[in-house]
This record gives C-alpha cells, structure tokens and sequence, in this order.
C-alpha cells in the first residue's frame, strides 16, 4: 500500500477513511503505516493507511484551477 502511496508525495490529494469523508492536503512524507497531510494552512495531520479506503489527487480543471468535489 505504501508503495503506491509514493506516488502522491508533493501532491495535493483527498484521503477518504473509514471514520471520515474526506483529507484534503499535501502529502509530504510516508512512514511505517502513517502518511503526514499538510492543508493550505500548514496545519498537519497523520493518517494512518490501515484505514484509507481511497485516496485520490485534488481534480482541476483545464486552466489549473481547483473543481468542486463531491463526495
């Protein structure tokens, strides 16, 4: 799992869990089971990847911009 996690380092995504609907933020680091988010704030959060039902990178229109997500 983590392997395909790597992938998403330095890109904005959305972490949907089993207990929330939804992460948003930079993944900025992978350790053991943990992936550390950080939002437009810097505010971070630690997710663990034993509970991530999906993740997915932040969806943008053709301009860069951010779309609207609906869960």
């Amino acid at each position: 799992m983590n392997e395909l996690i790597k992938n998403y380092i330095g890109k904005e995504v959305i972490i949907y869990t089993h207990s929330s609907s939804g992460v948003t933020g930079t993944v900025t680091r992978i350790e053991d089971n943990w992936i550390e988010v950080e939002d437009k704030y810097g505010n971070k959060e630690a997710v663990n990847s034993d509970y991530i039902s999906r993740i997915k990178e932040y969806p943008r229109n053709k301009k860069g911009k951010k779309k609207m997500v609906v869960t």
